[in-house]
């Protein structure tokens, strides 16, 4: 009998890692690609538009306002009306606003839809992270958020390499490279709305691909750890913004995106310093994401063997503050290349790891708008990445010298590990552990 039950969570598990994550992870994808296009579309934008790096990154940072504002709203209401219908009303409009942006045709405008890109796709990555809770047991949630967060990788690497492409394209049909690249990047987003309206189910009891006994025992399982795990469920969910905790989990994670963003929006400047063609400028700056993606994959598997979580997030920051100031002080070209290489895997390595968290202690719709707050806040980071990296860049007038600062950033952040999990260890019940990646945390 525990045998064959055993079996049978063993192949819903794996039936729905097949049906499920390939879908949310090419919508990460797309998300992703969408997002960081601007970064190649800045190297010809800028000028076309007059305005000066430290102008135009404001206006891209201006996505993460609009991320920031509605994020918490947008994962409420998805936790009301299902994954499916919010996902495709994200993806729809995100699709059609980046077209949009290929008409730009001034600063004004560049500035309101960067934010209202930001407004249309609030909401997605919390509410992945929130669907997860609702489709595998706490113990495969790390993992599964590696992979999810693995098609930022693939996404990195497919956008740095169809960016320099598509800037290349100057001039095709009449219009500039930095228009093909809103252009080229926004129409899948809205194709894939189609795909997701009809084949994304909004929790395990609508999936035709289940069987009965898959989906009780997945209810079964998921039941019986609620009851066990100590979870805070507020009667407005909106209270957990007060949560000590959530407020501490949100500072601590600034400091990934800040460093994340900061990077990817400034690496294809830092590569076309060494003088290469847009062309060659793309395909180099898939190589960061490549580590990037064995990081994703590596980190959160060794986490749940070894059962421990804080040095998998604080020895990844520390790593990637490390390699950014060698990318500044090393002697050549490639080698600070290969240092930021191992910086991007470093900063995004952790970041698994430290979703498993926030679960530990929420559920149902405090879990939607905890989840959601803890990232928008963390996503200011973006904000203040693609504002102050630029600002640091025209003030010294080195392509370099912002890497110290996300350095700082991350050194800082990998302080507040400790104190996180000291905070979430002394509220913990002294008769539960806290349930992490595996079976406890240290």
């Amino acid at each position: 009998m525990t045998q064959s039950h055993g079996l049978l969570g063993e192949a819903t598990i794996r039936r729905v890692t097949l049906k499920l994550m390939p879908l949310l992870g090419l919508m990460y994808l797309i998300a992703y690609i969408d997002r960081q296009n601007v970064s190649y579309a800045k190297l010809q934008m800028v000028g076309d538009l007059g305005m000066s790096e430290f102008a135009f990154g404001l206006g891209a940072s201006l996505f993460f306002l609009g991320y920031f504002l509605f994020e918490v709203p947008s994962n409420l209401i998805l936790e009301k009306v299902g994954i499916r219908l919010w996902f495709t009303r994200i993806m729809a409009t995100w699709g059609l606003i980046t077209i949009l942006l290929g008409f730009t045709s001034s600063p004004t405008m560049f500035y309101i839809l960067r934010f209202l890109l930001g407004v249309a796709e609030a909401g997605f990555f919390p509410g992945v992270l929130y669907a997860l809770t609702l489709w595998f047991p706490q113990s495969h949630r790390g993992r599964m958020v590696g992979w999810f967060m693995i098609a930022s990788a693939i996404a990195n690497a497919v956008g740095a390499a169809i960016g320099g492409m598509l800037l290349d394209l100057d001039g095709f049909l009449g219009y500039r490279g930095w228009e093909w690249v809103f252009f080229a990047t926004g129409v899948p987003a809205v194709l894939l709305a189609v795909v997701v309206f009809f084949k994304l189910p909004s929790r395990p009891g609508d999936a035709p691909w289940l069987s009965a006994d898959q989906k009780g025992w997945l209810a079964e399982t998921l039941r019986r750890e609620e009851a066990e795990t100590p979870h805070v469920e507020h009667g407005n969910p909106l209270k957990v913004l007060l949560d000590k905790r959530v407020i501490l989990l949100a500072l601590l994670y600034v400091a990934f995106p800040l460093a994340a963003y900061g990077l990817s929006y400034w690496l294809p400047t830092v590569v076309a310093g060494f003088g290469v063609s847009n062309t060659v400028n793309g395909f180099l700056n898939i190589i960061p994401w490549i580590f990037v993606a064995f990081a994703l994959w590596w980190t959160p598997r060794h986490a749940a063997r070894t059962n421990e979580t804080s040095w998998h997030i604080a020895g990844a920051a520390l790593l990637g503050a490390l390699a950014l100031v060698l990318s500044v002080v090393a002697p050549s070209p490639v080698l600070q290349f290969a240092c930021l290489c191992v910086a991007a895997a470093c900063i995004f390595a952790g970041q698994p790891v430290f979703w498993s968290l926030p679960p530990t202690f929420l559920k149902g719709a405090t879990a939607a708008a905890g989840i959601a707050a803890i990232n928008s806040v963390g996503n200011l980071g973006g904000f203040v990445a693609q504002s102050v990296v630029p600002w640091i860049g025209d003030a010294t007038g080195s392509k370099l010298a912002p890497m110290l600062f996300l350095a700082a950033c991350l050194a800082v952040a990998a302080v507040l590990v400790f104190v996180v999990k000291g905070a979430l260890r002394r509220d913990a019940r002294p008769a539960l552990p806290v349930r992490g990646l595996g079976e406890r945390t240290r």
